[in-house]
């Protein structure tokens, strides 16, 4: 593609387009609702030959993973996408890419995990997955999502590990909009070819797999924190040479009419737009209120979450996902990262969207209402 041209695209769709874009050697993928429209895309660019790519159709996710690594290892540009259950089936591989140190670049259909059977957005796929090693994405609409998978390769394939760019199961990814899709040498110029100097190869004599000692194996872990610190930095220069390519930039954060606000809302992926209008409403009332999205989950920008809700009297974090026992993920994740802070914010934790459920922005304002100068409970609870 010669130009850059506006699709109407839906997330899945557009998740296609990147991934087409960002010209994989290897593409191994399975058929999952509702990820398999990124699958179908792929296969009918592949068959019109406009997608020079090994596609490979293992009987599992878990063979889908597994055939990832060695492409990684080996030197190739690797893609691959799926979903809820299909995730989970990869769990053993997902630690064993990060620990190899191949950068492959995986979409991930947030769908909720079974039992009982269901296709609802739900973050709790991803966010158990979240001590694996992979970078974490979560996009808000199509166009995010596909500017975050070009993203993801650059910084994944700079800082030597995987990376997973996660959007909503239908609210993003069956919703269609207007999508901007760069053109081919916009995106070639970003990303230029893989070419690892160290990889698994005759010639060089490498190899992968062998038994460490203690001493090793702490050390490599060593190396892979390190790795997520770079990917902090790598991640937002990304950002801006992508913007001083195609105008868009997205941030790790994106802070909205946060200035001056007494309450500030935490979101990942598609509650966030449902959020600014409900931000706006509570604005005209006289609530000086402002929305926080969190864009990148790992690594866990500590440092700008603590500098931009320091001194914030409340802090609402909306989870749709559920650790049992434990509350909302995210609720914790922002509670750690602002432990010790001086001008702490009360950090209030609300279970809203659980397995996919509306949160109209009406019910946000009543959950702001509530939540002012209430000290919060310690426990997240069902908003």
């Amino acid at each position: 593609m010669n130009q850059s041209q506006t699709l109407l695209l839906d997330g899945n769709h557009a998740v296609s387009w990147a991934a087409r874009l960002a010209r994989p050697q290897v593409v191994p993928v399975y058929p999952i609702t509702p990820q398999t429209p990124i699958l179908e895309l792929i296969t009918e660019f592949h068959a019109n030959g406009e997608m020079d790519a090994e596609i490979l159709t293992p009987e599992s996710e878990h063979s889908v993973l597994a055939a990832c690594v060695p492409a990684s290892l080996a030197g190739a540009r690797v893609f691959t996408a799926t979903a809820s259950q299909g995730l989970l089936l990869m769990h053993e591989v997902l630690h064993y890419a990060a620990g190899a140190r191949a950068p492959i670049v995986m979409a991930n259909v947030n769908r909720t995990v079974a039992s009982p059977w269901a296709f609802w957005p739900d973050q709790t796929d991803s966010l158990a997955q979240r001590d694996t090693g992979w970078l974490q994405y979560y996009s808000e609409s199509p166009q995010e999502s596909l500017d975050s998978v070009l993203q993801a390769f650059r910084v994944a394939e700079q800082v030597g590990l995987p990376a997973m760019v996660n959007h909503d199961a239908f609210y993003v990814s069956h919703s269609l909009e207007p999508v901007q899709v760069p053109a081919q040498a916009t995106v070639d110029g970003f990303l230029p070819p893989y070419a690892p100097a160290q990889r698994l190869s005759p010639e060089l004599g490498s190899s992968w797999g062998n038994v460490v000692s203690q001493d090793m194996y702490y050390r490599h872990r060593q190396a892979m924190d390190e790795a997520m610190a770079r990917a902090l930095a790598a991640a937002q220069e990304a950002d801006l040479e992508w913007a001083r390519l195609t105008g868009r930039a997205w941030g790790i954060l994106e802070r909205y009419r946060c200035e001056g606000a007494r309450v500030v809302l935490v979101a990942l992926g598609s509650l966030c737009g449902t959020t600014r209008e409900a931000i706006d409403a509570l604005r005209a009332e006289g609530i000086a209120a402002g929305l926080l999205k969190l864009r990148l989950l790992r690594p866990l920008p500590q440092a700008a979450l603590r500098a931009a809700l320091a001194g914030v009297p409340d802090v609402l974090v909306l989870d749709r996902d559920h650790s049992p026992g434990l509350g909302g993920i995210l609720h914790q994740e922002i509670r750690g990262a602002l432990y010790g802070l001086e001008r702490a914010p009360r950090v209030h934790g609300l279970l809203a969207g659980v397995g996919g459920v509306n949160v109209p922005p009406q019910r946000i304002c009543e959950l702001v209402r509530a939540a002012i100068g209430r000290a919060p409970a310690f426990e997240s609870t069902w908003g």
